[in-house]
């Protein structure tokens, strides 16, 4: 798959990341130099719109509640197989 443009770091965050990297700072400066990139990437993070965000749960949720009903057709199903094979108790 291919990548979007927005997704690769701005070339200036990578500017940055090897100047400091060939000037070796100390312990402080790397914090300070990742919490900038830090903050560089959270700006850009897109929240979703309401309706994405509504869009999203329910598609979740349907999935889930999907899942949920195949997981206990198993359980019933290997339940009564296993009452078939080694039949009820105390018989």
């Amino acid at each position: 798959m291919a990548r979007k443009v927005i997704d690769e770091p701005s070339e200036d965050v990578v500017a940055n990341a090897k100047r400091d990297r060939a000037a070796r700072r100390n312990p402080f400066s790397r914090v300070a130099l990742f919490i900038r990139q830090v903050i560089a990437e959270l700006r850009k993070v897109v929240t979703p719109t309401r309706k994405e965000l509504l869009s999203f749960t329910t598609v979740v949720l349907v999935f889930v509640v999907i899942m949920m009903a195949i997981v206990w057709a198993f359980d019933q199903v290997f339940g009564w197989v296993v009452l078939y094979v080694f039949g009820t108790p105390g018989v």
